[in-house]
């Protein structure tokens, strides 16, 4: 399963309007057919003309947990990855104006990308290190992984009072500041220190 968290670094927030939730984050989700593998290249979807990047880091989960506390959800996590939600952002603007689910906006075909998965037995849990997105060579997003408002184990743990969370299940845990729209024929390249890479070309057709 794919879920999101939204607005989890307080720069993003306040970027969109609205305040990070430290008690109480929010979470949507996306279908398998969402996920893409670093490297690929998508078509620009259908239904939008403001299609957005949003850079998050990602955590794998790698055993289950069901209300858990965050000290057993921080030894689930198998471990982490760089991770891209790309977003039909007019879509989901409209629908927060109507107070609507945000589904059509974010639930987009080949808009969960994905790097390769970095085991935290190689690489620990990353609590601080650059997290960055450009597009063309341009810098877009650009913070550090502290900024955080809910670290990965405290993301787990809430989420486990809901579901029954089992290895493979990924969390993104939400984009920094500068989201921003891409258009056919760009080029996004991100990178998380320690962490990896991430990849993503936007095709002209």
């Amino acid at each position: 399963r794919l879920f999101f968290v939204g607005q989890n670094y307080k720069s993003h927030a306040k970027e969109m309007g609205s305040e990070a939730n430290k008690k109480s984050p929010f979470f949507f989700t996306k279908s398998l057919s969402a996920y893409v593998p670093s490297g690929s290249t998508i078509s620009y979807p259908p239904g939008t003309k403001n299609f957005h990047h949003e850079m998050e880091l990602v955590v794998a989960i790698g055993k289950p947990v069901f209300e858990v506390g965050t000290q057993a959800a921080k030894e689930s996590i198998f471990g982490y990855a760089c991770g891209l939600d790309m977003t039909r952002r007019d879509l989901q603007t409209d629908a927060r104006s109507k107070g609507l689910p945000w589904d059509i906006a974010k639930d987009v075909e080949k808009s969960a990308v994905l790097s390769a998965i970095a085991p935290v037995k190689t690489i620990g849990h990353p609590m601080s290190g650059l997290i960055e997105l450009s597009v063309n060579g341009e810098i877009r997003q650009s913070a550090d992984l502290r900024e955080l408002v809910n670290s990965p184990a405290e993301l787990i743990a809430y989420l486990s009072n809901f579901y029954h969370l089992k290895p493979g299940d990924l969390i993104y845990t939400g984009t920094p500041s500068g989201v921003g729209p891409v258009l056919p024929g760009d080029q996004i390249e991100g990178h998380i220190e320690g962490v990896g890479t991430i990849s993503l070309g936007i095709s002209n057709q």
